[in-house]
């Protein structure tokens, strides 16, 4: 929007706090090469387009806003002759994508001192050099520094996850290891017993009738019932007894495996039934191997589909054999992060999924969705841990109109209502030093707000703190992986002075 062209008057510019200690030279200058602008209310520019301009109002209200998800939040509203806003980042030139970092607009006739970036870059450079360059290395600098310590925040998570993930993957690894040793002895003790067994004066009818019941015992086993402490014990003593009826030695050590076999007293009355008396010793026995057997190789194979589970949940939350930008399931990402930081939740941290399930998938970057989980389940977990290291963690998901919503609740102490406006800056941690970057809201906001046109927000009282994520059911018009990916920067601050 173009405004109506006035009068430049050096000592009005030299009366604002910017240009009181320029020359009459370079007043002079800036009123020549630049202008005065009469604004009527409506926008000035918007949000993305080219920084062309250095905007200082003279007299007037302007307001500035940013594009958060689909709605322009009003950051700054000032009438301060002096507030300046536009292309403040002009003298560093190309190094630097030039576009306005906010919306503005003006509420009331208003007037600005408006200077071309090209001679704002020009005079900067000529007139403060040493500025500029202390200027640059701050800008560059920090820019730097916010990209070598989110490398160190991404390291720090990584190896968070695969300390948890080794853990997770040792237990059922060992599991199998031991089922895998048992079974290779149970098998040596089944061949041996079946060797005796097909040696002894018994009539082919009643081998073949063993293998059968083999066969329905090795069955059974797959269908075996879950039984409560007080059943399985009963039942235990039930074949106990009737195992030293029948005059078989010890039965008290196998009745707990035919027990976690689902077997009873009347499958162990149908084998007697079916080998007779004199072959009914031998053939508990053999039977007995073939049910451990059974119960081991079940083992093994929970622990080889849990590791297989790990092992896909990994691949979830990387996303490495994905498109980078995709339509996912917000669900099977919670789970996987979940999932990789179950080491860190520990046992004493209950939990809670509260999943909406009519939640479509949306277009989003799901390994950087991850990220944000990640980071926002770690601080739960951080402040309950600080807090006893007991407590209730609840995912909950909500499909809303043109959005959905995902948020964490911990039952911690709450953030201080004196830090919350500053939880999401760079840099700012409340953690011990050496133990936080301060990067992890920081990285999370660039994520959902920059990058996916989302929006994270934080409400918190004392055992009850939501963390939310808004994120778009769809991608904006015209919007790609390329296009959402090209912002990733830091938010910065509208330009301005009060």
């Amino acid at each position: 929007m173009s405004g109506q062209r006035m009068p430049c008057s050096p000592k009005e510019i030299a009366s604002l706090f910017l240009f009181e200690k320029l020359t009459p030279e370079q007043l002079g200058r800036l009123c020549a090469e630049g202008r005065v602008e009469l604004f009527q209310p409506g926008p000035v520019y918007a949000e993305g387009e080219p920084a062309t301009c250095f905007f200082v109002l003279l007299e007037g209200e302007v307001v500035l806003s940013r594009r958060v998800g689909g709605d322009d939040v009003e950051v700054v509203r000032s009438s301060q002759a002096g507030a300046y806003t536009g292309a403040m980042q002009a003298y560093i030139g190309d190094r630097v994508k030039q576009v306005y970092n906010n919306s503005m607009r003006v509420t009331v006739p208003t007037r600005f001192f408006v200077l071309p970036a090209d001679t704002f870059a020009a005079v900067m450079r000529e007139w403060f050099p040493m500025a500029v360059h202390l200027l640059e290395g701050l800008f560059f600098g920090s820019k730097n520094s916010q990209r070598v310590i989110g490398q160190r925040e991404r390291l720090l998570a990584l190896g968070s996850l695969s300390a948890g993930l080794t853990h997770e993957l040792n237990n059922p690894a060992a599991a199998a290891v031991r089922a895998t040793a048992s079974l290779r002895e149970r098998v040596a003790k089944m061949r041996h017993k079946l060797a005796v067994i097909s040696s002894g004066p018994y009539p082919p009818e009643q081998l073949a009738s063993l293998i059968e019941i083999q066969e329905r015992t090795a069955e059974r086993v797959a269908k075996a019932p879950s039984l409560s402490p007080l059943e399985a014990a009963d039942r235990e003593d039930e074949i106990s007894d009737w195992l030293d009826d029948h005059g078989i030695q010890e039965g008290w050590r196998v009745a707990p495996t035919f027990v976690q076999a689902g077997l009873d007293v009347d499958w162990l009355e149908q084998v007697a039934a079916s080998v007779g008396e004199e072959i009914l010793p031998a053939a508990v026995g053999w039977l007995n191997y073939t049910v451990e057997t059974e119960l081991l190789m079940d083992e093994i194979e929970d622990s080889t589909t849990r590791i297989s589970r790990l092992v896909d949940a990994a691949k979830q939350y990387s996303q490495l054999d994905r498109a980078p930008y995709q339509n996912a399931d917000v669900h099977e990402l919670l789970d996987s992060t979940l999932l990789m930081l179950s080491g860190k939740i520990g046992p004493q941290i209950e939990v809670v999924k509260d999943y909406d399930r009519t939640v479509p998938r949306i277009p989003c970057y799901p390994a950087e969705l991850n990220q944000v989980w990640t980071n926002l389940i770690d601080n739960a977990v951080g402040a309950m841990n600080g807090a006893g290291g007991e407590g209730t963690l609840t995912v909950r998901t909500e499909l809303l109109p043109d959005r959905v919503l995902v948020e964490f609740r911990d039952t911690g102490p709450g953030v201080p209502p004196e830090i919350r406006d500053r939880i999401f800056d760079p840099f700012f941690t409340t953690k011990p030093v050496g133990e936080g970057t301060g990067l992890g809201l920081d990285i999370s906001w660039r994520i959902v707000v920059n990058k996916h046109h989302g929006s994270l927000q934080v409400e918190s009282v004392p055992g009850d703190t939501r963390f939310q994520a808004l994120l778009p059911l769809t991608a904006a018009d015209g919007e790609d992986a390329t296009a959402i990916g090209e912002n990733t920067e830091s938010p910065e601050e509208p330009a301005h002075v009060q």
